[in-house]
């Protein structure tokens, strides 16, 4: 197929400048997407089991949850059931609650000793998992614009620039697709190396990458499309509105675990309950939110669906499950939302999207990287600008792999010290971000990205051995779930893939081209800032 050398020129330039001004953000976001994917195993991974009570038997819920509330008036208000063996069955919150993500959430664990005695404990909340999430949903960028995250908001916008990045780079390899699209030509130098797997990894990938893309901009601007609709409906209400209650109900008349299990399988058949939250039960609007687990199946939510329903006279209320009222609406939502989340295939939907979460990752990381070789001078020091974002893209693309890395092995630690878990994750994570992209730009792109891989081999080397310690403590207080070992085996790949990587940059490094922005000398080891001396240019 051939295209005019001008409309290759053009097409090329967009997708250079919308790859280059978005690639970093969303490095992160899909490296951390893809940990995401595990949230529930990391967050288990991190908590050790103290954190929790024996699980209790579904026969004695009912009992324990009438006792806990003959002790503990503020139970009245709302608790949660979990029906998982890997956490306690009744908890509820000491302090925080709600929707959104909150650092300082307290639950109060309540179970059955073995001489059916009520035994309680109160402990913090393991927010790891949800705080990856959240580096995933907004690239660590923090603030808030009104009710929405601006991070969020950034990648919404990076996300359709990345989308016309897609467009144009198939556009760009129509000509050679064919010829060249398995090819990785070693032999023609590491631009060329580069630039084949590069266009090997995009295309072959390119479904998932269109399908992120737009569910990722949907996303992130899904309150302003809802917003434009009031253009169209005015005062009318765009979804039915339930009328307001005026009664209160006593909390005595609240039914059985059983009843409310067998009318959540009546409705979805084909779901498990996993959990029931229980909320607002002395007000007028009581409410009763039951999780529901299908492996396989499509679900609206990113590990579950949602039936809510009124704790009282069990009427239903909203669910993320497809009623066969919604019409096509309904399945197509939620086709389109779990498309983002890969939930659709169980867990081998979740290991492909894994795999090609990282591969997006190195999509961007390698266009930053072609940038720099294309324009790179022939000459020991590079200029300013090149200096700036190579740097820019070792620190950032380093430092928030090093910052996940170190706050996932700071983790059992903090636990041993009886420290504030979830604030110190936050200061941990931006502390060494920031360290690892002021060392690039101190020390230069090419000596940092060696040091800087070594250490990130090193921390996650020692997450797995840091299992291994703690599984040999005698104290109870600090033994782990042993069943969460995969999270352990992939910082054992990974870092064995980085030391790889460090051997492979140091080598280039002192060995490799002497004009390239890589390679170190007594003249290229210089401050990324520092300008080029009169005789470089």
């Amino acid at each position: 197929m051939k295209i005019r050398s001008d409309i290759l020129r053009t097409y090329q330039s967009i997708h250079t400048w919308t790859g280059i001004t978005t690639g970093l953000v969303l490095f992160i976001a899909f490296y951390a997407g893809s940990l995401t994917l595990f949230k529930p195993q990391i967050t288990q991974w991190a908590t050790p089991s103290s954190a929790y009570l024996n699980h209790t038997p579904a026969i004695e819920l009912d009992n324990l949850i009438t006792q806990a509330m003959e002790e503990f008036p503020e139970v009245s208000e709302g608790f949660i059931v979990n029906l998982e063996q890997d956490a306690s069955s009744l908890s509820w919150y000491e302090k925080g609650g709600g929707r959104g993500l909150r650092l300082d959430d307290e639950l109060k664990h309540a179970a059955f000793d073995q001489n059916n005695n009520l035994v309680t404990q109160v402990s913090d909340q393991n927010k790891l998992g949800a705080l990856i999430d959240k580096l995933h949903r907004t690239a660590g960028i923090p603030g808030t614009l009104g009710h929405e995250d601006i991070g969020v908001l950034i990648l919404g916008v990076a996300a359709g620039l990345y989308f016309i990045a897609l467009l144009s780079g198939v556009i760009i390899l129509l000509p050679t697709l064919v010829k060249y699209l398995l090819a990785l030509r070693t032999h023609k130098g590491n631009k060329r190396f580069w630039l084949d797997s590069h266009n090997v990894v995009g295309v072959l990938s390119l479904p998932f990458h269109i399908i992120i893309a737009w569910t990722a901009f949907v996303f992130a601007f899904h309150d302003p499309f809802y917003g434009g609709l009031s253009v169209v409906y005015g005062d009318k209400p765009l979804f039915a509105q339930q009328e307001k209650s005026e009664i209160t109900y006593p909390i005595n008349e609240l039914h059985s675990i059983e009843t409310y299990i067998n009318k959540a399988n009546a409705i979805a058949p084909e779901h498990q309950v996993s959990r029931l939250e229980f909320s607002k039960l002395s007000s007028t609007s009581p409410t009763l939110a039951i999780q529901l687990a299908s492996s396989g199946r499509i679900q609206r939510g990113a590990y579950s669906d949602v039936l809510y329903l009124h704790p009282y006279t069990l009427e239903q209320g909203y669910t993320s499950i497809s009623q066969p009222e919604d019409g096509i609406f309904g399945p197509m939502v939620n086709s389109f939302v779990s498309l983002h989340f890969g939930n659709y295939a169980g867990n081998y939907g979740r290991w492909m999207y894994f795999a090609l979460g990282l591969m997006g990752a190195f999509l961007f990381y390698s266009g930053n990287l072609l940038w720099l070789e294309k324009r790179r001078q022939k000459q020991a020091i590079q200029s300013r600008s090149i200096r700036i974002m190579s740097s820019l893209t070792i620190g950032v693309c380093v430092g928030s792999m090093l910052g996940v890395a170190i706050t996932m092995l700071a983790s059992k630690w903090m636990y041993l010290l009886s420290l504030p878990i979830n604030n110190y994750y936050l200061g941990c994570y931006y502390s060494l971000f920031f360290i690892a992209l002021g060392y690039s730009f101190y020390r230069g792109a090419a000596l940092a990205a060696i040091h800087l891989l070594y250490v990130l081999a090193a921390a996650c080397l020692l997450i797995p051995l840091t299992s291994i310690l703690f599984s040999t403590l005698s104290t109870a207080t600090l033994a782990f779930d042993g069943n969460t070992a995969i999270v352990d085996v992939i910082a054992f790949i990974f870092a064995i893939v980085f030391f790889s990587a460090a051997k492979k940059a140091k080598h280039r490094a002192y060995h490799g081209e002497p004009d390239s922005i890589w390679a170190i000398t007594t003249t290229t080891s210089r401050n990324a800032l520092a300008p080029v001396p009169q005789s470089a240019n």
